[in-house]
């Protein structure tokens, strides 16, 4: 089995940052893809950003340039620096990873979430 534990998250004012931390353990062999989404009241979950085992990274239109992923293979951990927050921005964020983990068994896991609040 494969957990997935996030940190960081909290109360910021507009403009502000916050990093979002999420470290995966268990029996794990390789970790795929790992990437960062997030659900506000009444909307859909929507991805954020998302980055390959070699680096390969994707954002959402609407946190290019405020937002940063990158990920540390050795300790298995994807963070996600947010600049810039603005209110809408304000949401419970979620860790993924595609993880192949014992047998070689490829499964999809999920973070418990973090609550990012932006307002003043």
């Amino acid at each position: 089995q494969v957990q997935l534990v996030e940190s960081g998250g909290g109360l910021v004012r507009p403009g502000g940052s916050l990093r979002l931390s999420c470290a995966a353990s268990g029996s794990i062999i390789r970790i795929d893809a790992m990437a960062w989404y997030r659900q506000a009241p009444g909307k859909q979950r929507e991805l954020v950003a998302s980055i390959t085992n070699a680096g390969t990274k994707n954002y959402a239109d609407s946190v290019k340039g405020r937002f940063t992923i990158f990920r540390d293979n050795a300790k298995n951990t994807v963070l996600l620096q947010m600049n810039s927050l603005r209110p809408e921005d304000t949401a419970v964020y979620y860790c993924n990873a595609g993880v192949v983990g014992a047998e070689w068994a490829f499964n999809d896991y999920w973070g418990q979430g973090t609550q990012v609040t932006v307002s003043s």
